[in-house]
């Protein structure tokens, strides 16, 4: 950054809570995996498009750059060690995970609150990270827990 101090913007963007969910996807003839992520963002309703991002230094950027869909499972607070296993560079793996298969090929988190299957309808470079838009094809929404919430760099609970 050339004006910003990266350190206090990091900072201040973290005063923006956010839910945390892990994207899978399924590349032919490699294993299924995830990533966890906080950006995550519905864009439209008609058609329905969602949109996450991605950095371009991930160790997953190849598979989904090849990846033709993805599904984005909104975590459940419980699914905290979930989170942080699939956010550790080199474990992207989803063994001994209840995964189900999606209309779009691509893995779904069974015990999610939420899923999203989605098609790719977009990429685009934006600086570090590469936007990944897709095309809801079909979504479940299994439980009704209470979702896992990130704010200031940790994980918290909602106020009742």
């Amino acid at each position: 950054m050339t004006s910003l101090d990266s350190r206090a913007f990091r900072n201040a963007l973290g005063e923006f809570a956010t839910g945390v969910a892990i994207v899978t996807t399924q590349v032919e003839g490699q294993d299924p995996i995830g990533i966890t992520v906080n950006s995550f963002s519905s864009v439209s309703l008609d058609p329905p498009l969602v949109l996450w991002c991605l950095d371009k230094g991930s160790d997953r950027l190849s598979s989904f750059e090849q990846c033709n869909g993805f599904t984005i499972n909104i975590l459940a607070a419980e699914q905290r060690d979930l989170s942080n296993r699939l956010s550790r560079s080199g474990q992207a793996g989803l063994e001994d995970i209840p995964i189900g298969e999606g209309v779009n090929g691509c893995p779904y988190l069974a015990e999610a609150l939420a899923n999203f299957e989605c098609s790719i309808e977009a990429r685009h470079d934006a600086g570090d990270h590469i936007i990944m838009v897709g095309r809801v094809l079909a979504f479940n929404q299994p439980s009704a827990e209470t979702p896992l919430i990130y704010h200031r760099g940790a994980y918290c609970s909602l106020a009742s």
